[in-house]
């Protein structure tokens, strides 16, 4: 039986899945990121399903909303980029927790997520090297470009602010641009799914940054399924695949130790 637990660490709300009989136990740790707009409670199924191979999971709610939302989190669109960054920024203290409270099996670690979740996917196997996997649906490996995209799309809404400003934000993304930084990728497994009629997060970036790095070393473990005609939104399949995949992973990864 599969348990789910509500939890708040350092005042970062997120839900716990996990083999209710292993509670108490170590397990190799997955963390999955919802999209803008959703919450912790809407990625429960993908959740699941990777519970259901064995993994300690943790969905957390990332700034603006779920828990933590302060007033309709539309009204945060042009902290979009901030917010992904701060769920970067907070992700060692939820993996500290449970490296002290409770222990990481073989220490790893795997993130996942879905659109602005993928996105925050991409940033985390950019920054921290010691993430051993990751799973990135529908979101984009080359923020710094889908970035001008959006404000070019929304120029309206970012009419108040100064270009110097807009210039800034775009520019803070640049080290966690998995486009920009291949070499931090450093062979680790890293898998998209993109479906390819996705008004929303471009599709073509995800297959271009494929097929521009096929061959190359530091990404020789990054793999692509596309679901044609497939719009923005994930799939029980997709979500199987996704769950299949860091069993794969995880049993790679065990077998080289």
């Amino acid at each position: 039986m599969i348990s789910i637990i509500t939890k708040e660490i350092n005042d970062l709300p997120i839900l716990e899945i996990c083999d209710s009989e292993k509670l108490g136990e170590e397990l190799p740790l997955v963390f999955f990121y919802h999209g803008w707009t959703g919450c912790k409670e809407r990625v429960l199924t993908q959740g699941y399903e990777i519970a259901k191979k064995g993994f300690r999971v943790i969905l957390p709610d990332a700034l603006y909303h779920g828990d933590r939302q302060e007033g309709d989190v539309k009204g945060h669109v042009l902290e979009f980029w901030k917010i992904v960054l701060n769920s970067v920024k907070e992700f060692p203290t939820l993996v500290d927790y449970y490296r002290e409270n409770v222990g990481i099996k073989d220490g790893f670690v795997g993130v996942s997520g879905l659109s602005m979740g993928g996105i925050t996917t991409n940033a985390l196997m950019t920054t921290y090297p010691w993430i051993n996997a990751g799973v990135c649906l529908m979101g984009s490996p080359k923020p710094v470009k889908f970035a001008k995209k959006l404000v070019a799309d929304a120029a309206t809404q970012v009419k108040g602010m100064l270009d110097t400003e807009v210039d800034k934000q775009i520019s803070a993304l640049e080290p966690f641009d998995l486009s920009l930084n291949l070499e931090k990728l450093a062979s680790r497994p890293l898998h998209f799914w993109h479906g390819t009629a996705d008004k929303m997060v471009p599709y073509q970036d995800t297959v271009d940054f494929y097929r521009e790095n096929i061959g190359k070393s530091y990404t020789e473990n990054v793999t692509l399924t596309t679901t044609e005609n497939a719009g923005h939104k994930v799939s029980q399949e997709t979500t199987l695949e996704m769950a299949n995949k860091f069993n794969q992973y995880y049993q790679k990864f065990v077998g080289k130790r």
